[in-house]
């Protein structure tokens, strides 16, 4: 059958109504034609006959292949902009006629749905954004359990970013939006609580009003109850809440506040107290959980000491200690392997412990301290009861819990009468538990060496006893830390041994075998750890211990898993000790002898903290993979990190980077990277640590590799703090090298030193008498001329920057020289008014300029000529002024010398300036 006919059957198939059939033959006809043309006809005709039959999705689809054939095959855009109108496609319909109205302008029917269509779209993207209906829909398909996980989850973030924005915040509000989070809430399900959660902090940041409802709508029991989950993410999430609803009472974080609302005066204090209170009524709940408990104690800590000491203000502080420290107090004394044991994390006595420190800081007289005081004593005493051991076990957990955190409070409570008898008789307990609680108390009792004393007499005899006496790997091990500590009072100190020769070793090899035990628990290896932060004091002990792969990974394994402040703090204090990266006191020859002569004690330095000795120890701790174990500690959560371990991180970076060889490996894995953090936060030393390690690496690296992305711009900042008199020449030198390197990369990083105002500090180094200084500075002004910004301050009146570049071209150094060179060369060329300028800043100008064109070295040569090509084209009475001077003689000799390709860019330059001269008619051409 012929398919042009089957085509005619087809259109009087239609012409009649009969669809069916019409499709029938146009589909026959298909398969019969390989003619593009006729076969655009088909599925054009056959989308008619769908449109009919009003299946529009396949009209669409025929329309589109009709179109694939045929472009501008108008009645397939039409007809497909029909069928995208019924399946409510609207925009895309839109497309079609538009398209249709521009191949035929004057076509009424065209302009006619054009103009329905887009007043139909305006109407569709009202009601769509209209957030009334948004937010409906969202609560809909939330609340329904029906619905399917991929669209809750996208209604769900679209919940939280409403309740970020503060317009959407307030409609979320006024449509009964916190009933219909809290409805969510009830749901029980994890992910939909999270939602809701998250999206109430939302609401509540920054908005004194809307927090203050948010809390009365919920009630604050409601809120503590569900932070009392045991859940970690959702306990988080709550509390997070409650401290933007905190921020907000408070009125830290305000957004702009409306004015009619200014009017509203809330008692805000109240609502603060009973958050506190609350609180407060959390720690010795028994139905918290643990995560719940950290929280609420996390939430105390944060809220209720003051943030500077200058403010007179303790009162939250006094007010928590009245109503709550015996509560903070019970947390501290819970002993997790007793059955009554309130529900705890592995840090929860720990948050206690910082918590009861941070409330003892923020007392401001000794009235107030002595009240502490007394509530501790009374409390510790109350739990003495000879009759009852695990009540009694409760007051020395407690003595622990302080020694952990206010220290000298806990020295004073450890004097208490009874409490070192107690502590005698439970080291001597037939119970293992009784052992363990008197010995992790012991061990923090040893830290001050003044009590140590008292301590070393009887508590290394108890200790000891302990040691040899115990089955229990727990006890142990505990005992073991106790010993090390008091081992190591001596410091680094070798001549200050408390025990006989080899038996720190011992002790450590003990160590290193508890921490590649994995049977033994997290808290248990944790002591091994802190163990080996004691020993490794001992130049013998860090050589055994980098030494020891297995050892050596089992930490980093614990180090990247932790949740514990204490087992980052003893990594870090151990890697400290084995790259001898802690601050050495120098030794004047002249004391010791006076100090020898008076009989008084020296210390001495081990043999193996030589200089040889940390480097080979520094490099098999890269070979053992150390960088990947501190990049994933500095991003650990900034309750755990405290600025100490940040400091001790710090410094073992900068010992780990003090091998140039080194740096690539440490960038390789994502030293740079983590090095910004601890630059940019924590104790001034270490910042200024971590900033010179990320110098030397800055120096030496590829900037886009080593910072990748917009992380080099987080690097500036830190190089920028050591151009500081403050700082030693080693650490200026290496900052301005890591700032040259990123200068040259790009005028956005320029713009970013700039914005660091590092330009005059760079500027200074140039005058500096100490010649690596000088240059390094000059070549990161070479770099730096480039911007608009930094040419502008040469052309600026009334300075001497131009003047001090034109000096520097003349200095003896060759690569001061150069730098300062290669700045000229550029300023000239991108400012005629520095051509000129350069002739008047000083007489030697000339000179300078002479002695650059005839220097020896080819570099610094070419500078030179580009320097008096820039001159010679900026002006014809400059040019004068040279073709008058021997420099005419200079570039005729350079000009005429035979090609070379060594050469040839210098030759080429003297050429170029003897071509503008001849241009100007100031020489004539010479003859060969």
């Amino acid at each position: 059958e012929d398919p042009a006919q089957l085509k005619e059957e087809g259109n009087k198939y239609f012409q009649a109504n009969d669809y069916e059939n019409a499709i029938h033959s146009y589909t026959k006809a298909m398969k019969l034609t390989k003619d593009k043309s006729l076969q655009a006809v088909l599925y054009r005709n056959r989308a008619a006959c769908f449109l009919k039959k009003e299946s529009y999705a396949q009209a669409a689809s025929d329309a589109s292949r009709a179109i694939d054939i045929n472009a501008s095959d108008i009645k397939a855009l039409y007809r497909r902009s029909q069928a995208l109108e019924r399946l409510g496609k609207l925009d895309q319909a839109f497309k079609d006629v538009q398209r249709c109205a521009t191949i035929e302008p004057r076509n009424k029917n065209f302009q006619e749905t054009l103009r329905r269509l887009g007043a139909n779209i305006q109407d569709k993207l009202r009601i769509q954004f209209s957030t009334d209906a948004r937010v409906q829909n969202m609560f809909e398909i939330l609340l329904d359990g029906n619905s399917d996980k991929e669209k809750r989850e996208k209604a769900a973030n679209n919940l939280i970013v409403l309740g970020r924005e503060e317009a959407g915040a307030e409609r979320l509000f006024q449509n009964n939006g916190v009933r219909l989070l809290q409805q969510l809430i009830e749901t029980k399900n994890a992910e939909m609580i999270l939602a809701a959660v998250r999206t109430l902090s939302g609401m509540c940041t920054g908005h004194q009003a809307r927090a203050t409802a948010v809390l009365h709508l919920l009630g604050i029991d409601k809120i503590c109850m569900w932070m009392a989950v045991d859940n970690e993410e959702i306990s988080m999430a709550v509390c997070n809440l409650l401290q933007a609803i905190t921020d907000s009472l408070s009125g830290e974080g305000r957004k702009e506040q409306h004015g009619k609302e200014e009017a509203l005066v809330l008692d805000t204090k109240k609502d603060l107290k009973m958050i506190t209170t609350h609180l407060l009524d959390m720690l010795v709940n028994k139905k918290v959980s643990g995560p719940g408990r950290d929280q609420a104690l996390n939430l105390l800590s944060k809220n209720i000491p003051r943030k500077d000491l200058r403010i007179q203000d303790n009162s939250r502080t006094i007010f928590v200690i009245d109503n709550g420290l015996k509560k903070i107090l019970k947390v501290a004394s819970q002993v997790p392997e007793l059955p009554d044991c309130l529900p705890l994390t592995e840090n929860t006595r720990m948050v206690a412990s910082i918590l009861l420190n941070k409330l003892y800081d923020d007392l401001r007289c000794d009235p107030e301290r002595d009240n502490f005081r007394e509530i501790c004593e009374e409390y510790i005493k109350s739990k003495i009861d000879p009759q009852d051991m695990d009540k009694t076990l409760h007051a020395i957990q407690t003595v622990s819990g302080i020694l952990q955190g206010p220290l000298d409070l806990g020295n004073k409570l450890l004097g208490m009468k009874g409490i070192m008898e107690m502590m005698v008789a439970l080291c001597g307990s037939e119970r293992e538990i009784d052992q363990l609680v008197a010995v992790e108390a012991l061990i923090p009792a040893c830290t001050k060496l003044s009590r140590a004393t008292f301590i070393i007499t009887n508590g290394v005899a108890l200790l000891k006893e302990v040691y040899k006496k115990t089955k229990n790997e727990k006890i142990k091990i505990r005992a073991l830390v106790g010993l090390c500590k008091l081992g190591s009072a001596g410091g680094t100190d070798y001549g200050l041994r408390q025990f006989a020769e080899g038996s720190t070793e011992k002790l450590a090899k003990q160590c290193r075998k508890w921490l590649c035990n994995t049977s033994i628990d997290i808290r248990t290896r944790k002591w091994a750890v802190e163990g080996l932060a004691y020993l490794t004091l001992d130049a013998d002990v860090k050589d055994d211990f980098v030494e020891d792969q297995p050892a050596l990974q089992a930490m980093f394994e614990l180090a990247k898993v932790t949740s514990d402040k204490t087992i980052l703090y003893s990594v870090a204090s151990t890697l400290v000790n084995c790259t001898n990266s802690y601050d050495v006191k120098e030794l004047v020859p002249e004391l010791v002898q006076l100090a020898q002569f008076s009989k008084q004690h020296v210390p001495e330095e081990h043999p193996k903290d030589k200089k040889d000795f940390v480097y080979r120890r520094v490099k098999r701790l890269l070979k053992a993979g150390v960088i990947s174990a501190l990049a994933c500690m500095v991003k650990a959560d900034s309750a755990i990190l405290t600025d100490q371990t940040k400091e001790l991180l710090a410094r073992v970076f900068l010992a780990l980077c003090e091998d140039p060889k080194d740096r690539g490996t440490i960038v390789a894995q994502g030293g740079g990277k983590a090095l910004i953090p601890l630059a940019l936060e924590g104790t001034d030393v270490g910042k200024v640590k971590a900033s010179h390690a990320l110098a030397k690496i800055a120096a030496v690296s590829n900037p886009d590799i080593a910072f990748p992305g917009e992380r080099v711009y987080e690097v500036v900042r830190p190089l920028v703090s050591l151009l500081n008199t403050e700082r030693d020449g080693l650490q200026n030198y290496e900052a301005l090298i890591g700032l040259t390197n990123l200068s040259g990369r790009s005028d956005k990083l320029r713009l970013k030193i700039i914005k660091e105002k590092a330009l005059p500090d760079i500027e200074n180094y140039m005058f500096e008498n100490h010649d690596q200084l000088r240059q390094a500075a000059t070549e990161c002004m070479c770099n730096l001329v480039v911007n608009k910004e930094v040419q502008e301050r040469f052309v600026a009146d009334g300075n001497d920057r131009l003047k001090l570049i034109v000096l520097l071209c003349g200095e003896d150094d060759v690569k001061v020289q150069n730098a300062a060179a290669g700045a000229l060369a550029m300023l000239t060329a991108a400012q005629k008014k520095l051509c000129h300028k350069m002739t008047q800043v000083t007489t030697q100008w000339l000179e300078i300029l002479q002695r650059l064109c005839l220097h020896d070295k080819l570099e610094v040569q070419h500078r030179g000529l580009v320097v008096a090509y820039n001159l010679i084209s900026a002006d014809q009475e400059l040019a004068k002024k040279l073709v008058a001077s021997e420099l005419l003689e200079i570039l005729t000799v350079i000009g005429k010398q035979a090609d070379d390709a060594k050469k040839q860019h210098v030759v080429n330059v003297a050429r170029e300036c003897l071509v503008k001269c001849m241009d100007y008619g100031l020489i004539k051409p010479f003859s060969q």
